[in-house]
């Protein structure tokens, strides 16, 4: 959540995504319980993205 700086709901959409396409499997009732179902040297690596913070002006 915090590395894509999306809410708890949307990582739970992605999750579930994720799901229904068999990249991953969860066990039902068992919390933090996914199992990764593709080789992970097949996936990028992550890179963190700068944010930009934009300047607002108050007159």
């Amino acid at each position: 959540q915090r590395f894509f700086g999306v809410t708890a709901p949307s990582v739970h959409q992605m999750v579930l995504t994720l799901e229904r396409a068999g990249l991953i499997r969860k066990q039902p009732g068992l919390a933090r319980s996914i199992e990764l179902l593709v080789e992970p040297d097949s996936l990028p690596r992550l890179q963190p993205i700068e944010t930009v913070k934009s300047s607002v002006q108050r007159y």
